[in-house]
């Protein structure tokens, strides 16, 4: 845009005073928003409701309940609609036909509602009769009403499911519920009908077929019965004949009593070898076994019982002792004996099984002969039998689709692939219009228009645009006084007055202030300094220097401080992003702008107790942000001082300036904090005295430190920025 002048200046959209011009309308604003919601609200009621209601139908595969098991397998199959079978279910509850059976079911033709044209109104005439309109009872009544009819009806598939929704919408509520579920009716019926036409046509194609099957079926039985008599082929069971079973019994036989035999030949050897090499018969199973042989044992150890006792009192000479011991040598030689008629028991089992074997043999070749010959035979019956069964089965499963296909020719024997899931009930509320939401859009609608005009009216006006200077900051609106930053701006007299308090060293280098003075010029020059070294003229010359880093000083302690605060939050006021670091003793900072005392800050941080962003707070009344002074040990936090430098530079990349409240600090101090390079020092001296001022410039200056901001002023009271004095 252009500037004064002609000449050409960048300009910034003022934001705050955008939203300040829709502030000062708001009456009108509230006044054009109230009234479009009246007549919104007035438009909604003068119409006439509409109510709708809606009809659910669940499409899915359904049969009789009387179904028999072949039937039933099919039924729990349970055909599968796609996404195409939904659709042409929906195309058949919109076809004329069914909407037509619809109509006549319920006599709409009757009902006005229906059929508008039948009375046309004075205009339709008019455009009738100009040629701009077709004459609408030139059609018939039936059309008109599927025409309104269609309009009024609302069919569509329900989103990933099988479920068709059947919405109509009427002047009466009554009619409202009861079209939807008409259509229901009507069309379960049509579904209904379909499938029971089909049965009927299965029926009359299945009637003859199953006669001639009949003959079929007969004649391939009496086939195979002649062929088995004729060659003798016995059945004894499904898939075996005689021969057959015979043949698997005698081999089944025959290795068992191999088996036997083998068994009884193991057992007699084992007792042979037994005794053959002298060992104890109560080794062998059939010696244990034997109730004579464990008689015998039982007397053996009773008399070996007894012979050991008398053994502790007699001698072995004793007529008593060899007694038992004589007994003892019969009982070992019966048990011998009865160890060798084992023997030959176990030999002549094994004699008889392989007799028994040889005969078993002999009849298993001779059955071999015989069913090798019935295997033969067995050829042609075979064939005989698939084709009997063959014929039989097509015959069953013919009669049995005919069982079925006769009970559902009945009326309501064939339930249709549909079922009704909610039916529609009279609606209570009109489906259009929506009183209450067509009030609450119209209403923000205007309010927002009228906002958006207003801005437009603001930023087409130019008084919601700011001029930016050439270095891409914003140029203030309201001006700010001047700011003096030497002893050179000061007038003659108080520089007179001043300058035998400041040495020579750094007469030229420092800001000095003027001295205490009662003539009537000295107070004229205190004023006009004071209105140089306000809070609002330091805060221009920072934005206007783009001063990154500034240390305040404050000889006069928390009133010091406390201008500082307001100094960053003029800043802040001013779009700049602001952080104050609270080095004070006192933590004047710390208590004005954050909100809890007990926050971790600037000391945990040096002390490397917490994260980075732990410790950077907002302030309780503006934009700007605090880094308060934390609750760590002093002494601990001193001792990573070095790392203030690194903090100061790293908050310099996300902050417009970075402040640091230092208090009543002497230039050793500041020094220590950031060297005397890239950072403005301020000096924030309210109500302190001016001979207390010419010291501590005295004394920076001779530390080396040349431009020194003086700040005595206070901060000027402006109604658009009352949080500016909440210090």
């Amino acid at each position: 845009m252009s500037g004064s002048g002609g000449a050409q200046q960048d300009v910034d959209i003022d934001l705050g005073g955008l939203f300040r011009a829709v502030w000062d309308r708001r009456v009108k604003v509230l006044l054009a928003t109230a009234g479009v919601a009246a007549l919104a609200f007035g438009a909604a009621k003068m119409i006439a409701p509409d109510y709708q209601s809606e009809t659910r139908v669940l499409i899915e595969s359904r049969e009789p309940e009387f179904s028999g098991p072949n039937q039933a397998s099919q039924a729990g199959a349970d055909r599968v609609f796609d996404e195409s079978g939904i659709l042409s279910q929906v195309q058949v509850l919109k076809s004329a036909d069914l909407i037509k059976q619809v109509a006549r079911n319920m006599k709409l033709y009757e009902l006005k509602e229906f059929d508008p044209s039948s009375a046309p109104s004075a205009l339709s005439d008019l455009l009738v009769m100009l040629g701009l309109k077709k004459n609408p009872l030139e059609m018939p009544p039936e059309e008109r009403v599927l025409k309104e009819f269609s309009d009024k009806l609302q069919v569509y598939q329900v989103e990933k499911s099988r479920v068709i929704a059947i919405g109509f919408t009427s002047k009466d509520r009554q009619l409202a519920a009861a079209v939807p579920n008409e259509m229901a009716k009507v069309f379960l019926a049509l579904q209904s009908g379909a499938k029971l036409d089909t049965n009927s046509e299965a029926t009359r194609w299945l009637e003859p077929e199953i006669a001639n099957l009949r003959e079929k079926v007969r004649d391939a039985e009496a086939k195979v019965a002649a062929y088995r008599a004729s060659s003798d082929l016995l059945p004894t069971g499904e898939t075996t004949n005689f021969a057959t079973r015979q043949l698997t019994d005698i081999s089944t036989e025959l290795t068992r009593v191999r088996g036997e035999r083998a068994n009884a030949e193991a057992r007699a050897a084992g007792v042979r070898s037994a005794l053959a090499s002298g060992r104890a018969p109560d080794t062998i199973a059939d010696v244990v076994g034997s109730q004579m042989i464990q008689r015998l044992k039982e007397t053996e150890a009773n008399l070996q019982a007894q012979v050991a006792d008398l053994s502790t009192t007699l001698l072995d000479g004793h007529p008593r002792l060899k007694a038992l011991k004589s007994q003892l040598e019969g009982i070992r030689g019966q048990i011998s004996t009865e160890t060798r008629k084992i023997l030959t028991s176990l030999e002549n089992e094994a004699k008889v099984g392989e007799l028994r074997e040889q005969q078993l043999t002999q009849q298993l070749n001779a059955l071999k002969a015989q069913s090798a010959q019935a295997g033969e035979e067995e050829v042609g019956l075979r064939a005989l039998e698939r084709e009997a069964t063959a014929q039989r089965q097509l015959l069953e499963t013919y009669l049995a689709r005919y069982r079925e296909a006769t009970s559902r020719t009945v009326e309501n024997a064939t339930p249709a692939d549909a079922r009704v899931i909610s039916s529609a009930v009279v609606p209570t509320g009109a489906s259009f219009p929506k009183v209450l939401p067509i009030t609450i859009v119209a209403a923000l609608a205007t309010f927002l228009l009228t906002c958006v005009a207003i801005m437009l009216g603001e930023l087409f006006s130019g008084r919601a645009l700011r001029p930016v200077s050439a270095t891409g900051e914003r140029t203030p609106v309201r001006p700010r006084p001047a700011l003096a930053a030497s002893v050179a701006d000061l007038p003659p007299v108080a520089m007179a007055e001043a300058s035998p308090a400041v040495s020579p060293a750094v007469d030229d280098a420092v800001d000095q202030p003027p001295a205490a003075d009662t003539s009537p010029l000295a107070q004229e020059t205190g004023e006009a300094a004071e209105a140089d070294f306000s809070i609002e003229a330091v805060a221009e010359h920072l934005r206007a220097t783009n001063v990154r880093v500034a240390i305040s000083v404050s000889p006069g302690g928390d009133e010091g401080s406390t201008a500082t605060v307001m100094l960053a939050r003029l800043l802040a006021e001013e779009e700049l992003k602001v952080v104050l670091i609270d080095l004070t003793g006192s933590a004047c900072p710390t208590r004005l702008m954050a909100r809890a005392q007990q926050l971790p800050g600037i000391t945990n941080l040096l002390a490397g107790e917490v994260p980075f962003t732990d410790t950077i707070h907002a302030d309780r009344f503006s934009d700007a942000h605090i880094i308060p002074q934390g609750d760590a040990d002093p002494r601990q936090a001193m001792r990573g001082i070095e790392r203030l430098k690194m903090i100061i530079d790293a908050l310099t990349n996300a902050y417009d300036l970075v402040l640091l409240e230092c208090g009543p600090a002497d230039e050793m101090a500041v020094e220590k904090i950031a060297g005397r390079d890239g950072a403005e020092i301020i000096l924030s001296a309210p109500s302190v005295s001016d001979e207390r001022i010419v010291e501590v410039l005295t004394s920076f200056g001779a530390a080396g430190y040349r431009d020194i901001v003086l700040m005595t002023g206070q901060v000027q009271s402006d109604p658009d920025y009352p949080d500016r004095d909440a210090a």
